[in-house]
């Protein structure tokens, strides 16, 4: 296999025709509005240079030019120092908003907000007997942590199945409850089993970090004698040549477009 040569030619003529489109619409802040007008952009561009009968060059050639052509766009402006998609610099989280106790009927629950990634997290406290049978290689062992994630397809605009938990949604959680397990009691000074349920309700970049903090949130309101509280974040990473930007509190589009998502865990004191 080799990659496709580069077609300076087309790649031009993509420029020409949304460049100035694209970086306007990457200036606007609200993920779905930006969404759409990236989205009429691309159209505008495929028709104009992949449609009538006999086209130059193919619909992928043209979407694979429009991806260079975004990543460039969002890519150089942060290696300028200039304003993120949604006008932050590299360093700035997004506006936090935290309820608690949001459903009286549970034993615990959080409504965490970050920018446009929202999460639902209830605590569910057990007797011993609700611990998970994990049948591993070793043998039978009983697991009285449980972290759930799901991530329906309106968290993030779309419609679809909602079923088993996917791929990515049993990666999530795992990776959301080793951030959280560290603080949790043993059984000998809390003899409950605790699962957690997070619902993510919108998303827009790093829903399992805002599992962590809403997890500690509903932990606490269950009661939870938890070690310390703990808050997550994911690190972004642009890097082009000996020049790079390291970025807190990614976006979906930065994620996307960008060299790296690194989720960080931790307490005020690690």
């Amino acid at each position: 296999w080799q990659a496709p040569a580069h077609d300076a030619e087309l790649a031009g003529a993509v420029d020409g025709k949304a460049r100035e489109p694209l970086a306007q619409a990457y200036s606007i802040t609200e993920k779905q509005q930006r969404y759409t007008r990236i989205g009429q952009i691309k159209t505008e561009t495929l028709e104009a240079l992949a449609g009538g009968e006999a086209p130059r060059w193919s619909g992928e050639q043209v979407e694979a030019a429009l991806f260079k052509l975004e990543s460039d766009i969002v890519r150089q402006r942060i290696l300028k120092g200039e304003p993120r998609i949604d006008g932050r610099d590299c360093q700035t989280v997004r506006p936090i908003t935290v309820k608690v106790g949001v459903l009286p009927r549970t034993h615990g629950s959080a409504l965490f907000t970050r920018g446009e990634t929202q999460a639902m997290v209830v605590t569910t406290l057990g007797t011993t007997r609700d611990a998970q049978i994990i049948d591993a290689l070793e043998g039978e062992r009983r697991e009285p942590f449980m972290l759930h994630y799901n991530f329906p397809p309106f968290s993030v605009g779309e419609t679809g199945m909602m079923g088993s938990p996917k791929r990515r949604e049993i990666g999530h959680g795992n990776l959301a409850r080793r951030g959280v397990n560290a603080v949790m009691p043993n059984m000998m000074s809390f003899p409950y089993v605790i699962r957690i349920v997070s619902e993510i309700l919108e998303s827009n970049g790093s829903s399992s970090m805002a599992t962590v903090c809403g997890a500690s949130l509903s932990l606490m309101d269950a009661g939870v004698p938890i070690k310390a509280p703990v808050a997550g974040v994911a690190m972004g990473l642009v890097l082009e040549g000996a020049r790079y930007k390291v970025l807190t509190d990614i976006l979906g589009d930065e994620d996307h477009l960008g060299d790296m998502d690194f989720k960080v865990a931790g307490t005020q004191r690690a």
